[in-house]
C-alpha cells in the first residue's frame, strides 16, 4: 500500500461519515461512496493486501454504522471478485504496475460497467445481509437498485470531476 492509498482511504471513509451517511431516502436510498476506495486500488496490488485493505474499510464503516460486520463481508466479497470482473471486462490488456482503474485507464463504458457490477454485488450482499431473510424480497430488491444508481451516479461524477486526461 502506498501513502496515496491510505490518504484515499481516510479521505472516502470521512466522505462516507460526513456526507453520504446523511442521506437517506426514504429508506430505499443509501448511497455507500466508500466502496470507491476498493475500485481505486492498482491494478496489480497482490489479493491478500485487497482484501485486507477492503476489510478494514468495511469494517471501519461498520464501526460507525454499528452493522457488525456487513459492510465488510460485502466489501471482501466484491474485493475478491474484482480481479475477475477486470479480467471479463479486459480480456488480458496489460497495464503499467501502479496503474488504477479509472474512467481515463478503462473507457466510460467499461469503467462504468465495472462498478455497477461491483456495486450490484456489493449492495445485493449488504442489503440482503441487513434484512437476514427473503420474505420481504422485492423491497428489498427495489433498495439494492435504487442504492445502486445513486452510488453509480456519486462515483461517475467523482470520477468525471478528478479524472486525469489521458496523454
Amino acid at each position: 500500500m502506498r501513502i496515496s492509498d491510505i490518504f484515499r482511504f481516510i479521505l472516502f471513509l470521512g466522505i462516507q461519515l460526513l456526507i453520504f451517511d446523511n442521506i437517506e431516502i426514504g429508506g430505499y436510498i443509501n448511497p455507500f461512496f466508500y466502496v470507491l476506495f476498493i475500485f481505486s486500488l492498482p491494478f496489480d496490488i497482490p489479493l491478500v493486501f485487497l482484501l485486507l485493505a477492503s476489510f478494514a474499510m468495511g469494517m471501519s464503516v461498520d464501526t460507525f454504522h454499528h452493522t457488525y460486520g456487513m459492510h465488510a463481508a460485502a466489501s471482501v466479497f466484491i474485493a475478491y471478485i474484482r480481479s475477475f470482473v477486470i479480467n471479463f471486462l479486459l480480456a488480458g490488456k496489460e497495464y503499467d504496475k501502479g496503474t488504477i482503474p479509472g474512467i481515463e485507464n478503462m473507457g466510460l463504458g467499461k469503467y462504468v460497467s465495472f462498478v455497477s457490477i461491483l456495486v450490484l454485488f456489493h449492495h445485493f450482499i449488504y442489503f440482503f445481509l441487513e434484512v437476514f431473510r427473503f420474505s420481504n424480497f422485492f423491497d428489498t430488491f427495489f433498495r439494492i437498485i435504487l442504492s445502486s444508481i445513486a452510488t453509480l451516479i456519486i462515483i461517475i461524477i467523482y470520477q468525471l470531476i478528478f479524472s486525469k486526461e489521458k496523454k
